[in-house]
């Protein structure tokens, strides 16, 4: 893409950490189905959560079935409309 940004399309979580990344720093943008494949993986060093005030009637819980999540907040902004915190993961 203009500007130097990359997409890969592989076909698992392991497959991208393994071939996309090859050792250069790498974003996961994704959902709940996204963060639990990746804290177990130990891969993250900061998780981004974006929270939007939406009915939707059923959802994921983004952290069923994660064993351990140890971080610390150590950036949040506000808006009418979202808030978004920055975890750093311990």
């Amino acid at each position: 893409m203009e500007g130097g940004t990359t997409f890969y399309f592989v076909d698992g979580f392991e497959t991208a950490l393994t071939e996309a990344a090859d050792d250069r720093p790498i974003d996961i943008a994704g959902g709940a189905s996204a963060v639990r494949q990746a804290l177990p993986a130990r891969c993250l060093n900061e998780l981004v959560l974006d929270i939007v005030a939406v009915v939707l009637r059923d959802g994921e819980r983004i952290f069923d079935d994660v064993p351990e999540f140890h971080a610390e907040a150590v950036e949040a902004a506000t808006s009418p409309l979202a808030t978004h915190i920055v975890y750093k993961l311990i």
